[in-house]
């Protein structure tokens, strides 16, 4: 069972969510544009956060995603302005292009070794954002990745990335050390 497209979109007075047991995806949009939700409960039997599902959730502060997710979508925390943290699994294969863009509140983020490319704008304008560990696994950062996040200082690459997309690391007026080995 899944929350279908857009039921709780714009639902601008909701403010905490406690999602049942047996939900198995948060689909597109499923909670867009509720600015005042703050929590979230994602139950371990969702696997898939699609698209938008979360997108302008401006007050969400906290979110904890489950082992048992593997797909986060394009868009899907975007705009989340006082997300403060995240922690992504390591079941999560893959992540899709702005997904935590423009988190605004965001100071770090560990990208799980489960995943080989960092997508296009993923944690642009992440403007807290300070500390970023890749994993070994990451082969390719894309497009824009990083764009705008003006706190981060330095940046480590490890040796398996073997292809950086153009303006990654463009408006990160901040950033002093990059290092490739």
């Amino acid at each position: 069972i899944c929350f279908l497209w857009m039921q709780f979109n714009v639902c601008t007075l909701l403010k905490e969510i406690i999602l049942p047991p047996f939900i198995t995806e948060i689909q597109f949009c499923t909670f867009f544009g509720c600015t005042s939700l703050k929590y979230i409960s994602i139950p371990p039997s969702v696997t898939k956060i699609d698209g938008d599902a979360f997108h302008k959730c401006e007050s969400l502060i906290g979110i904890s995603i489950p082992s048992s997710v593997t797909y986060i979508g394009q868009n899907s925390f975007c705009r989340c302005f006082n997300l403060k943290e995240i922690l992504i699994p390591s079941s999560v294969n893959y992540i899709g292009y702005n997904a935590f863009s423009q988190c605004k509140s965001l100071t770090q983020i560990t990208i799980p070794s489960s995943l080989n490319m960092i997508p296009y704008n993923c944690f642009a304008w992440c403007t807290s954002l300070k500390k970023v560990t890749i994993p070994s696994s990451v082969k390719k950062i894309g497009s824009h990745a990083f764009q705008g996040c003006s706190s981060l200082t330095q940046i480590t690459f490890p040796s398996s990335v073997t292809f950086i997309d153009y303006c990654v690391f463009i408006f990160c007026t901040s950033l002093k050390q990059i290092t490739i080995p």
